[in-house]
């Protein structure tokens, strides 16, 4: 290239730099046009199978680039991972590919690519440190999409919230409070915080406590009780209830009520049990007593 070029730059010297006789001129001009042809040949001789090789390394590197990305896909299908992580890894690792194949076809037409490295990893870098806030909730949201402390439809709690999850993407997940508002937490925020799931097991507990009167009679209790458990086929009997005396308060017994039920039903198993149980304490003339205090004047 620099060869013709110097060609090129002499000829236009020739041609219109001095005073020279007519025949000399028209020497002066064939020779000239002479060796820019012989030149420019030479240069076409030696880039056209350069040529050529960078068109083959970009047809045949951009082919295999896809191809390679749906292989990576199928495996992780096959591993039955997440759809997000499926799809952020396969335009992931496609755009990695295309970026070797387009360094690698500038390299063999004879370009610096250990500059053009150099200032693309310049780049890169400096990309990453604006956007390392962004990188870090992509790197946590790949990790909750593989290792799936919970997913869409779980009821979790995490920084306070409590709430349904309805939408798990790249950088952040949407839970739906009870109170039907929306809280979207970035995924950096997730993954540096302790989780609670509440729906990752098919059953769950309902601790309950209830007090009564010192003088209550412990096995009535007891028996008004494991009737009303009785009577709610959402109760499960494996494990089994679970009925004790807690703690002596100040004013009160406190009895431990313990009963297992699907997880989809705790919240119809808590709420009928503190209804009926007060409704049932009443009827049995059973007193949940209020805190007093009592005084003696001596």
């Amino acid at each position: 290239m620099n060869k013709l070029l110097a060609v090129l730059l002499h000829g236009y010297r020739t041609l219109f730099g001095g005073a020279l006789m007519d025949t000399d001129r028209v020497e002066q001009v064939k020779t000239t046009t002479e060796k820019l042809i012989d030149t420019s040949m030479d240069w076409l001789r030696e880039f056209i199978p350069d040529l050529i090789g960078a068109v083959l390394i970009l047809i045949i590197g951009m082919w295999l680039s896809g191809v390679i990305a749906n292989i990576v896909s199928k495996t992780m299908k096959r591993a039955k991972i997440g759809t997000e992580v499926v799809t952020f890894v396969h335009s992931f690792v496609k755009i990695a590919l295309k970026t070797v194949v387009i360094v690698a076809a500038i390299g063999t037409l004879g370009f610096n690519v250990a500059s053009l490295v150099t200032a693309l990893g310049a780049a890169t870098v400096a990309i990453g440190l604006a956007l390392q806030d962004t990188l870090k909730n992509v790197a946590s949201g790949l990790m909750v999409l593989v290792n799936k402390p919970f997913k869409v439809g779980d009821y979790i709690q995490i920084s306070g919230f409590e709430g349904t999850v309805t939408k798990i993407d790249i950088s952040s997940t949407h839970l739906l409070t009870i109170d039907n508002k929306e809280v979207i937490f970035p995924n950096g925020n997730i993954t540096s915080n302790n989780i609670t799931n509440y729906s990752s097991q098919e059953k769950r507990l309902v601790d309950l406590k209830y007090s009564v009167a010192y003088n209550s009679d412990l096995d009535k209790v007891k028996s008004v009780l494991n009737a009303l458990i009785g009577k709610n086929d959402k109760i499960i009997c494996e494990p089994a209830p679970f009925i004790a005396v807690g703690e002596h308060a100040d004013s009160s017994i406190q009895i431990i009520v313990r009963v297992w039920c699907k997880t989809s039903d705790y919240w119809s198993v808590y709420y009928y049990m503190q209804e009926t149980v007060l409704r049932e304490f009443g009827k049995n003339n059973i007193e949940i007593p209020f805190t007093q205090i009592d005084i003696h004047n001596s």
